[in-house]
Order: C-alpha cells, then structure tokens, then sequence
C-alpha cells in the first residue's frame, strides 16, 4: 500500500524526501556538496546564529539540564518561561501570555477551547493547515471564507451568526505561502459588528512588521484583536509557539488547551534563547526592517508590486515546473524550494522566495537576474 501511493505521488511531481542541508551564520547552505544560497528560510532575523541567543541557550544547558522532564502543569512551570511570556506579552500590548511546545500545537489547542458546541469559527480558506486542524479538533460548526474576501465573510456572518452563542474569527496576518496581509481593519469591524473574537495567526509578521510586533501592530489594530498567535521559530530564530490574550483566556487555556496540557514542556536552552532573542527584536528596529526592504530590493527588481512583508511567491502553476525552476535555480547556486499541493491548492505550485536581514544587496540583485534568465517573471 505504502508503495503505492509513492508511487502514485511520484507521478504527480508530488514526492517530498528529507535533504541534509547544513546552515551556516549567513544565508549560506551546503547540500549534496554543493554551496548554496538559501532564499527559503524562515529565520527571517538571522537570530538563530546570533552569538548572544546561542550563549543564553548554552549557559541555559549548564544550569538547568538539556531537558524539562514533564509538561508543565507535571514538573512545574520553569523560572525561565515567566520572562519569556513577560516579554511576549509586553511586545504583543496584552495582559498576558502563552508559549506551547511549537506554533502547530499552539492552533491546535487554542480553537477547541474558544469554541465549541453551539459555536461557530469562521475562518480564511487560505488559513494554515495547524489552524485547521485546530477548527477539526473543535466541536463548533465553521465555514471558510473566500481569501481575504471581506464581502464573503459578511455575508457568512450575516447569514449565520445568529444562530450560534459565540464566533471565532480566524485568519493569518501574513499568509504563509502568499505573504499578502488579512484585511484586519475590516475583520475587527466585521467582529463588533457581529459580536466575534478574532484570532491571527502571526507567525509571519511576528518580528518584521509593526517594529516587530507584527502585523496588528503594522495595521493599527493590536488592541482590537483578542487573540494573538505567533512563532517561537520564525523571526525569533528558536522553537516554540505562543497566544497572547486577556489574563482570563490565558488561565483557561491552562486548565483546558489540550496540546499544552499533555505535551511536555521546551528545554530550558530553548526557553533561554527565545528570550534573548526577543530582547533584540524589542531594541533593535534596523534589523527588525531589514526582511521587508530586502524583499522590496528584490521585487522592484523583477517589476513586482512592493512586497507586503519577507515572503515573495513566483506561481508556476505545475509542480514540474516548480521542481525544474528550483533546480534552475540551484545550478546557479540559491536554494529556493518549489513549494507544492496539498500545501498550496492545486493549480498555484510556486517557488516561495523568503528574504532574511542577513541578505546581501549584491545576492539579492544576483537572483533578480536568475530569475529574469529562467523566464520566472
């Protein structure tokens, strides 16, 4: 059966396998022996090379051991992750915070809480496949909306809502695949005007918009979203994901989200480097605004609108032509990965071009004209 759907897959120009692929203090890879650009990683900071992030997660190593034993309501809540939620929450501007073991774990735990029997979600078509997941483990009936389409989603809400005791809106800040923004201007309107909570999912825009506060903070919105996802192991170079929220919503998730409950907690090396990360982010804006300008280098290059935020997608439309612009690519020495069905719908396969602060003007220009000489764009 197994070989079969292989098989099958292969056919499709579908079949994935895992490549070694060592990451250096730049940009720079070595795969198969062969020195690589990398235009398609998400440590969009480069802080998971920084010198003062690896200290704190050594020194965490010496002190506290390698790992947390427990999950954290077992073993109890280690000293460290009190400075980490501190921070988090102070960044995101809301009473408190929450991490889980990664960003996956925290969509899937915090959904099923929100919403339940006799509720609804209402969430974006193009939503990430860890919030979906999240929707299924809920009890609550939900319905996508047609991406970024506010109109659609009126007229969900309009035809729906008022059958249900509680709406869970839910959408990313920056869409993952396409780095284009939500609307969460009008989503917050659409909320009060339909008596809703929102969720975004900002493991994106967490670290390179708003001064790094992300993506609410970049559209004026912070203080009219309830709830505030993000990653540990994007812009903040670590692992780890985290919901910043009301006190109340916080300690609920502590007594019901399942993916926190019965998951054992990050090591303590981890823990330490996400919070000296994050000290970097709060300080240091010129770094924080350098993945968008790196980005903007690159699609003013190719006669691209501006771009959005770090990510820049080049739609092929077929996997072949992913994978054979991919290895275009990788001849002329970048690692950009052709990014497939399921993870995109079918139809939209695509090279997915992320920009890092790390980026040199010079390897930017140099792709731009890669990309013109494959006949990208």
């Amino acid at each position: 059966m197994a070989k079969a759907k292989l098989q099958k897959l292969d056919q499709q120009n579908l079949l994935r396998s895992l490549q070694e692929t060592g990451r250096d203090e730049a940009c720079n890879v070595i795969r198969a022996g062969q020195n690589l650009i990398s235009f398609c990683c998400n440590d969009y900071l480069g802080l998971s090379q920084n010198p003062d992030v690896k200290n704190a997660a050594v020194n965490a190593v010496l002190e506290y051991g390698v790992g947390a034993g427990a999950s954290r309501l077992v073993t109890g809540n280690h000293p460290l992750y009190e400075q980490l939620e501190s921070l988090l929450a102070n960044i995101k501007g809301t009473e408190a915070a929450l991490v889980f073991g990664s960003g996956y774990l925290a969509n899937l735990g915090v959904p099923p809480v929100i919403a339940g029997r006799n509720d609804l979600i209402v969430a974006d078509e193009l939503s990430h496949a860890s919030m979906r997941a999240g929707i299924r483990a809920s009890t609550a009936d939900s319905v996508l909306f047609r991406h970024n389409d506010i109109l659609n989603c009126r007229a969900i809400l309009k035809q729906k809502r008022h059958k249900y005791k509680n709406c869970l809106l839910m959408t990313e800040g920056v869409f993952s695949m396409d780095g284009d923004l939500a609307p969460l201007a009008d989503l917050c309107n659409l909320a009060e005007e339909f008596d809703s909570i929102i969720l975004t999912d900002d493991a994106h825009g967490f670290g390179v918009l708003g001064q790094g506060r992300g993506s609410a903070a970049e559209l004026g919105v912070s203080d009219r979203i309830s709830l505030q996802m993000g990653t540990l192991s994007k812009s903040v170079g670590v692992y780890g994901g985290f919901i910043c929220a009301s006190r109340a919503v916080i300690d609920l998730l502590v007594n019901r989200g399942r993916s926190l409950i019965y998951a054992t907690g990050l090591p303590p090396s981890v823990v330490a480097a996400a919070v000296a990360s994050l000290k970097i982010i709060q300080t240091n804006k010129k770094l924080t605004n350098l993945p968008i300008l790196n980005a903007r280098r690159f699609s003013r290059r190719l006669g691209l609108p501006d771009a959005d935020s770090p990510i820049i997608p080049i739609i092929t439309k077929t996997s072949k032509k992913a994978l054979e612009s991919s290895q275009k690519l990788m001849n002329e020495g970048f690692l950009v990965t052709a990014i497939r069905p399921p993870t995109v719908p079918e139809g939209t396969a695509r090279l997915r071009f992320t920009f890092s602060a790390r980026h040199r003007k010079e390897e930017i220009d140099r792709l731009a004209a890669t990309v013109l000489k494959i006949g990208l764009v």
